[in-house]
């Protein structure tokens, strides 16, 4: 679950990291209001969306004056923000950030995250702040500095120092950086998070260290241990069918093909859109229904791969290890006449019971197509949705 800026902010400063003031609100008047309150001749705008890039989209911008900060906020307030990340799409804006403006001298890169190579937390950071990380990695990979945290251990100063030395820090901007690095690893530990990230961490014209951005993602399966955070969650920033899907414990991604995918297990997930890519299509989604299928999610992992216009054939692809694919068959054909699918639908069951599952569906009388192996079914779902891309 990702979190919108000014709730990140709240977060890192219950955790001492230091962030310029600011208020978040849902209306333009009210946006007026907050600035007047703040006093000061300027103030930032920022849109609030789980996008980056905002600031090239016209979603943060400077206002001189109270009036300003009303009309920037009414143009953003119910609007979409279109960023390179986001799509033709976008994403709608429904708060804005009111925020004092910070004197800039040095914009530097920190987060921290998990290494999955080496099952360990890692620091990453750069003295090259402010960019889109990616294009740092590709372009002057040397400008990352990256730190594993020892579980045991945990961090130690002289990493701290390590890191700070290498960002061209030292004095008393040093014992600052510190700090926040010992917070940030201490907050995305006790809540939960897969990323912690700062981009950029500021030094301003009084040597301060502030987190002008804050962005933080949690842990999905963690979320049953922190209520508070799971309140925050934007239902409006999340692809609708993704988040339709969380509610039947379905896994869901949509994709940009037009070939519907529906699997159990997340590997077999991969294996079967690799085929389908292999000979020629394009999947519409990733969708794991799970090991211990039942007709009901059976139906409803239709019904979301068929509210994608996109999709012109389906893919089923089922290993019958905890469940019988009889059972299975039984599902597909009920959940074929409760959704009413027009396009075509081809199925593979392999495992416990599969032959009496693939000899149910040849008579069902729907339009179902059976395959004995991944590979005839990958060929058959492709020709059926027009052939190759």
């Amino acid at each position: 679950m990702n979190l919108h800026e000014f709730q990140a902010k709240r977060l890192f400063a219950g955790y001492r990291i230091p962030v310029p003031y600011g208020e978040a609100v849902a209306d333009a008047r009210e946006a007026r209001e907050v600035a007047e309150r703040m006093g000061g001749g300027r103030w930032v705008v920022k849109a609030q969306a789980h996008t980056g890039g905002r600031g090239k989209a016209g979603g943060v911008v400077l206002a001189d004056s109270p009036a300003q900060v009303e009309s920037e906020a009414a143009r953003l307030l119910g609007s979409r923000l279109v960023t390179r990340q986001t799509g033709p799409a976008g994403l709608p804006v429904s708060h804005v950030l009111i925020e004092e403006p910070s004197e800039i001298e040095r914009e530097l890169y920190l987060s921290v995250l998990v290494d999955r190579g080496s099952r360990r937390i890692m620091i990453m950071a750069s003295e090259a702040g402010g960019m889109n990380i990616e294009e740092v990695a590709a372009e002057a990979p040397e400008k990352i500095i990256t730190t594993l945290v020892s579980p045991a251990a945990g961090l130690q100063p002289f990493q701290c120092r390590r890191i700070g030395f290498a960002l061209g820090l030292s004095g008393d901007s040093l014992k600052q950086f510190q700090k926040i690095l010992f917070a940030l690893v201490e907050l995305f530990q006790k809540e939960d998070a897969s990323l912690v990230e700062i981009n950029p961490l500021i030094v301003d014209g009084e040597g301060r260290l502030l987190a002008l951005d804050a962005k933080i993602n949690i842990d999905d399966n963690a979320l049953y241990r922190h209520r508070d955070t799971l309140a925050m969650r934007d239902i409006s920033q999340e692809d609708a069918r993704e988040a339709r899907a969380a509610e039947h414990d379905l896994n869901y991604i949509s994709l940009d093909g037009n070939i519907g995918c529906m699997v159990n297990g997340a590997g077999l997930a991969m294996a079967t859109m690799d085929l389908v890519k292999l000979h020629g299509g394009q999947p519409a989604n990733f969708l794991d229904v799970g090991g211990g299928t039942t007709a009901e999610r059976v139906a409803e992992a239709f019904k979301l791969i068929l509210s994608d216009d996109k999709v012109k054939a389906v893919l089923v692809n089922i290993f019958g290890g905890i469940v019988r694919c009889d059972l299975i068959a039984e599902g597909i054909i009920n959940a074929v006449r409760e959704v009413g699918i027009s396009v075509p639908v081809v199925v593979r069951l392999e495992g416990t019971h599969a032959e009496q599952g693939l000899k149910m569906l040849d008579e069902s009388g729907l339009n179902l197509e059976t395959a004995s192996g991944l590979t005839e079914a990958a060929e058959k779902v492709v020709a059926a949705a027009g052939g190759a891309a």
